[in-house]
């Protein structure tokens, strides 16, 4: 079980449901809590808020809290709106402040990130990328995130980096265009979970594995996967999100097309093991993102530890 690993509470803020836990990681969840992401932040935050107070006097204090929110979200630490969503297309989620509405209140180190590199970190933590430095994990759901991470952080510039949003080759004779607020047919407006339904004018989960729309969605997310092997030449991608978890067959036609679209100009064969070991599901499975939180509060855990060895 737990043995002295500190106590953790981990809130996974995503754009259809928030999952909150308690415990020290993987093989130690006390409890864990589901809650539907509402267009009235008051009304997901407050019982997520109630259910942090009930934890703290049922298991005791926790040492850390992690937060790992959809986005795009402020990490600059020298910013006024550090903590806050910003830009986002759930409604009414705009200019939330979330560190401060869930962390800060319970005096412990926050580790504050978005829900994509959170679960990124946690796979390579607890998960497959375990013991690699440098892999990407892409979540394919709702929305379409990438955690990069290289030298074993998350990429941060001026800010986190949005994969999910950039344009793409498209399809020859493709012009559907996407369902992306922001940008039309950027990946998640082409193969986002709403993007497929939309493509297809079918519930997602009617949508039959033989549609057009599941190759047309594995055309957008190769290139997706293409760009991230050409720009930093991660030792391994992980592919998980709602959509994937349902459709596995999906990480298949991606692997193919990869293959076609590189054209031997890298040898996944010799660099990586070959295909089939390089794109894979993560190794955490639908607990990837819940997880990611909890690895964000060990990280601020640790931090606060090594910063007061520093001091004292």
């Amino acid at each position: 079980m737990s043995g002295s690993r500190p106590l953790l509470c981990g809130v996974e803020l995503g754009g259809t449901k928030c999952v909150c836990l308690i415990g020290t990681g993987p093989d130690d969840i006390r409890a864990q809590v589901t809650y539907p992401t509402s267009t009235d932040p008051s009304a997901t935050l407050e019982p997520i808020a109630g259910v942090l107070r009930s934890w703290k006097e049922t298991y005791g204090p926790f040492a850390a809290i992690g937060l790992a929110s959809f986005g795009p979200i402020d990490l600059r630490p020298a910013s006024r709106g550090f903590g806050h969503i910003t830009s986002t297309v759930k409604p009414g989620w705009a200019g939330v402040d979330v560190i401060g509405r869930l962390g800060r209140i319970h005096g412990v180190p926050v580790g504050f990130n978005t829900d994509v590199n959170g679960a990124a970190l946690a796979e390579g933590r607890w998960g497959s990328a375990r013991a690699l430095a440098d892999f990407a994990y892409i979540t394919v759901g709702t929305g379409v995130g990438v955690g990069l991470v290289v030298g074993g952080k998350p990429v941060f510039g001026c800010n986190h980096c949005e994969l999910g949003h950039i344009r793409i080759a498209r399809r020859p004779g493709d012009l559907w265009p996407g369902i992306c607020r922001y940008h039309g047919d950027c990946v998640e407006g082409l193969a986002s979970g709403p993007a497929i339904a939309t493509r297809a004018g079918l519930l997602a989960e009617e949508v039959p594995d033989d549609h057009p729309a599941w190759e047309l969605a594995a055309h957008t997310l190769t290139q997706l996967v293409q760009t991230i092997v050409l720009a930093t030449a991660p030792r391994r991608i992980l592919v998980g999100g709602g959509v994937v978890q349902a459709r596995p067959q999906l990480l298949g036609h991606v692997r193919r097309l990869l293959t076609q679209s590189l054209n031997g100009y890298l040898d996944l064969e010799e660099l990586t093991g070959g295909v089939d070991h390089y794109v894979v599901p993560p190794g955490l499975g639908a607990l990837a993102g819940p997880l990611g939180a909890l690895a964000l509060a060990a990280e601020a855990y640790a931090v606060s530890q090594a910063s007061r060895a520093t001091v004292f």
